[in-house]
């Protein structure tokens, strides 16, 4: 089968990449991604490439005749200083010039779109009541809306789906690697002590694997519906207290609400005085203590139980993050 990853460099990219050639190397796989692999033994697969250039992005699409397209091709950080025009064509503009080549691409059997859990915003209890019930909260949930919205309205010929990917994390995440992980080794790192938060994460091999079973399904199971992958929701501080372990041998320190949110307020201004993030400010804080649930539970009625663990994913993270 071939098998086309936009974005096949990235944090997910990179991971699922491996998954196809770890389950025997039977997929032919090609990689379009701006940036070279970070697995030097994933460059053979890999080829130059911007989606914002509609007619190469027809050009490599007819070249490769793919079976499966599986689109994770995005700019996936918030950043609420810009516009979606400004700041994320490559979740609106370079969709739509895939869809447009999907639809010259006769081969094409099933087409997987990756969108966000951040679609619908943090809100307690509440979750969206169908898959085009939208309420985003930052510029890059607006630009993932219009990433949907483009995929529902483009009449494809072939099978489709969206994917909705909860805060997924793993081995290749830099994000982490230069920030929750780094901070944490370093006994930096202090938990509000609150209730407990429950939040919605994915460990990137179960994600891995959430695709490529979506993948197997029939098309009358899955085509045009929206999919959350990751793990259950689980309580914060366990999270937390699992990577802790690992790296500290101790569970991680507490420290009182009220003194967290004046770190909070102090990070607030020095990222407008000196553009640099500190340690601690409010999206973050807001982050450890405001509950986050997706609806996770149609992924898994479907598929079953991923096959990875809390603390197999762990193990496997700060493994790579020690290497």
């Amino acid at each position: 089968m071939r098998i086309l990853i936009t974005g096949g460099s990235g944090f997910i990219g990179t991971n699922l990449v491996s998954a196809y050639l770890s389950n025997g190397g039977n997929a032919e796989l090609l990689n379009l991604d701006r940036k070279a692999p970070f697995i030097p033994a994933h460059a053979k697969f890999w080829r130059q490439h911007d989606f914002l250039d509609s007619a190469a992005t027809l050009s490599a699409l007819r070249e490769f005749q793919p079976q499966v397209v599986i689109h994770l091709a995005a700019r996936a950080d918030c950043d609420e200083d810009t516009t979606l025009e400004k700041g994320y064509p490559d979740n609106t503009v370079a969709v739509s010039n895939l869809l447009a080549a999907v639809k010259q691409t006769p081969s094409l059997r099933r087409l997987v779109i990756t969108s966000t859990q951040y679609v619908f915003r943090p809100a307690g209890d509440r979750v969206p009541a169908n898959d085009t019930d939208y309420d985003p909260h930052t510029v890059y949930g607006q630009s993932k809306v219009i990433t949907e919205e483009l995929t529902r309205s483009a009449a494809l010929d072939c099978s489709w789906l969206i994917i909705r990917p909860t805060t997924v994390w793993g081995p290749w995440c830099l994000r982490y690697k230069e920030g929750f992980l780094k901070v944490l080794k370093k006994g930096l790192y202090f938990h509000p002590n609150v209730r407990k938060c429950v939040r919605s994460y994915g460990y990137v091999g179960n994600v891995c694997w959430q695709i490529q079973e979506l993948l197997k399904r029939p098309d009358a199971e899955v085509h045009a519906q929206a999919w959350y992958v990751g793990d259950r929701p689980a309580a914060l501080e366990q999270w937390v207290n699992a990577f802790s372990q690992a790296l500290t041998g101790k569970k991680v320190k507490k420290c009182p609400l009220a003194l967290m949110q004046m770190l909070a307020h102090y990070g607030d201004l020095h990222l407008r005085l000196f553009g640099k993030r500190f340690l601690m400010d409010t999206t973050r804080l807001g982050s450890m203590i405001e509950d986050y649930l997706t609806p996770m539970e149609k992924t898994f009625r479907l598929l079953g139980e991923a096959p990875y663990s809390l603390d197999e994913g762990v193990k496997a993270t700060v493994a790579w993050f020690n290497s």
